[in-house]
């Protein structure tokens, strides 16, 4: 829950024709989200966009089925978090399910080589004599590693989605909807969407080519491979426009319908989900951290496995595995947000106001966490974070969280503009990034990321805004509307879960779990006791006292022993004595 936050209520234009069918709760929600279209709401995959469209994606497919016919071997070469190892996945089983008679991965470790096609991780490559390297989720920025491959005589695909640098590695072929004179009008596909979508163009240009018919191989559904691209595409948290909503919903589809691949099931049994009841919130909280857990604390070549099983027993054992190095990761990471938190806290008692731009160093911290610490606090002083680790005696390693209003990537390349010798290399999105620097400049580029943030957001900024979608009626406050929400969807990044807010008085409240605060609560008047629960509410284990309250709330459907109820997720609570919500002409998520 954001502290000192105030609540900002959507504005809703007059609704739009196509709209008026929809329950009315729905109207408001589809308004304020500014769908202006009824294709905008389709989810079959005829609506999505043409591969042709994509910069690259002809002379991709022609280098790919070169390699195909000529049986040359394929290197995959991934990225270590959830998108690289769905990304990954998908680029092996479509490439072996096409005919492919030699296809690997190589994902590197990032406590020895970082992150991308180095020039390192050439070389390691170069001992298994590829003819081919493919990165997904990566290869943007990797000017030498690529030139060290062609250098080499290997030839390199690059596909991935992060934003390229003044200089394009001279690679043999690029497929990024956001290099430069690209016209594909999503720029926010993931990298196993980009992937995804280069082995549709292989498949059509294979048929093209009688390939199927040459090799008396039945052509492959590529719809089987939409779990891994939903995966991949809500953990690695890029917006949810039209293209990725048909993406993620037919990839839920088929996990909701029992068809996901052996891996994914495993990981969704071992957290006590089934899979018919999946929503793409269940994808980025539940399974997207424990296949990243590999990632961060010892290699994600166990993830990429167990995403390639077939074998239920054998992708069982994986994914108990991948749960126990979760586990050890949410215990590392609450020692390392304790430290954070008591940094944050000495910053405001030295300086009675925190930085704008907040950087935070501890010898200790584990850089395979610390993305998920900058995220953490971010959350709590609302302003852009970089949580810093140490990678060697003389290097740190930080990972950057922003907030809207400051584009992280375009700050951190204007401090190394201005700074030409302060960042050793740096990469990412709009609002996460990641960066390296000698530990000697930390003091300096702490200063530095200050003043960069101050030119961008004021003081107003950094306050904490819940967006709510306005109140609901007390025939709203519903199971059956829940239903009707959870089925809206997918809903996440730049297209959020609707979230409403109301007055209630508190019947009952206690602590569950040591940290969550369960609370009965009651409309104004009204007799009914509502169930309602805010995860992670509770510091220090003290109970808070609520008589009358305004709460920020979801509606979320609880399963338990096969009963279905009605239950509130609290994102934000309030002593009713605070001022009704103002309403925001215009509201950015």
């Amino acid at each position: 829950m954001p502290p000192n936050a105030r609540i900002i209520r959507r504005t809703f234009s007059v609704a739009e024709d196509f709209l008026a069918e929809l329950h009315p709760v729905l109207q408001r929600i589809y308004q304020a989200r500014q769908v202006g279209t009824r294709e905008e709401l389709e989810k079959s995959l005829d609506r999505l966009i043409s591969p042709a469209q994509l910069k690259g994606i002809d002379e991709a497919s022609a280098l790919l089925a070169d390699a195909l016919r000529g049986q040359k071997r394929i290197l995959i070469v991934a990225d270590f978090d959830a998108d690289g190892a769905t990304s990954c996945a998908l680029g092996m089983r479509a490439l072996r399910s096409l005919g492919a008679s030699d296809v690997r991965y190589l994902v590197p470790n990032r406590f020895e080589f970082g992150y991308g096609l180095t020039p390192e991780i050439v070389a390691l490559a170069a001992e298994q004599n590829p003819d081919l390297i493919v990165t997904v989720d990566n290869g943007i920025s990797s000017l030498e590693g690529v030139k060290a491959a062609r250098e080499r005589g290997i030839d390199v695909l690059i596909t991935d989605h992060h934003l390229p640098g003044e200089s394009l590695p001279q690679a043999t072929v690029i497929v990024n909807p956001n290099q430069p004179a690209d016209a594909f009008p999503s720029k926010n596909l993931a990298g196993v969407g980009v992937i995804f979508y280069v082995m549709l163009a292989l498949r059509a240009r294979l048929r093209a080519s009688g390939w199927y018919t040459e090799r008396n191989i039945a052509e492959p559904n590529f719809a089987r491979l939409l779990d891994l691209v939903a995966l991949g595409t809500v953990a690695d948290v890029v917006p949810l426009d039209a293209n990725n909503r048909i993406l993620v919903s037919q990839g839920l589809k088929r996990i909701n319908l029992g068809q996901p691949c052996a891996g994914i099931e495993a990981l969704l049994r071992v957290a006590g989900r089934q899979p018919r009841r999946v929503t793409a919130m269940d994808l980025g909280y539940i399974v997207g951290p424990r296949l990243n857990a590999a990632g961060r604390l010892t290699d994600m070549s166990l993830g990429i496995e167990c995403l390639l099983t077939d074998d239920v027993a054998v992708a069982k054992s994986m994914a108990q595995q991948l749960d126990a190095l979760n586990r050890e990761r949410r215990s590392i990471e609450a020692t390392m947000q304790q430290q954070a938190i008591a940094e944050v806290e000495g910053l405001q008692l030295d300086m009675n106001a925190l930085p704008r731009g907040l950087c935070l160093f501890h010898e200790s911290w584990h850089q395979g966490v610390i993305g998920i610490v900058a995220a953490r606090i971010k959350q709590r002083v609302h302003r852009p974070v970089i949580a810093f680790a140490l990678v060697s005696e003389t290097e740190i390693k930080g990972s950057a969280r922003s907030v809207p209003g400051l584009h992280i990537r375009d700050a951190l390349d204007a401090i190394a503009a201005r700074h030409p010798h302060m960042l050793r290399k740096f990469g990412g999105h709009a609002m996460a990034a990641g960066l390296t620097l000698e530990r000697r400049h930390f003091e300096s580029f702490r200063d530095a990321f200050d003043e960069e943030v101050s030119r961008h957001l004021s003081d107003d900024d950094l306050q904490g805004l819940v967006i709510s979608d306005g109140e609901l009626t007390p025939d709203e406050i519903s199971l059956p509307v829940a239903e009707l929400l959870r089925d809206a969807g997918p809903w996440g990044q730049g297209f959020p879960e609707p979230l409403f807010d109301g007055l209630f008085d508190v019947a009952t409240q206690r602590v569950v779990g040591e940290k969550h605060l369960k609370l009965g609560l009651r409309l104004p008047g009204g007799v009914k006791t509502l169930d309602a629960i805010a995860f992670n509410s509770i510091h220090d284990g003290k109970l808070p006292t609520y008589s009358r309250v305004r709460a920020a709330y979801k509606l979320d459907v609880n399963e338990y022993q096969g009963y279905r109820s009605l239950q509130l997720i609290l994102e934000h609570l309030e002593h009713a004595d605070t001022v009704v919500p103002e309403t925001a002409a215009a509201v950015t998520d």
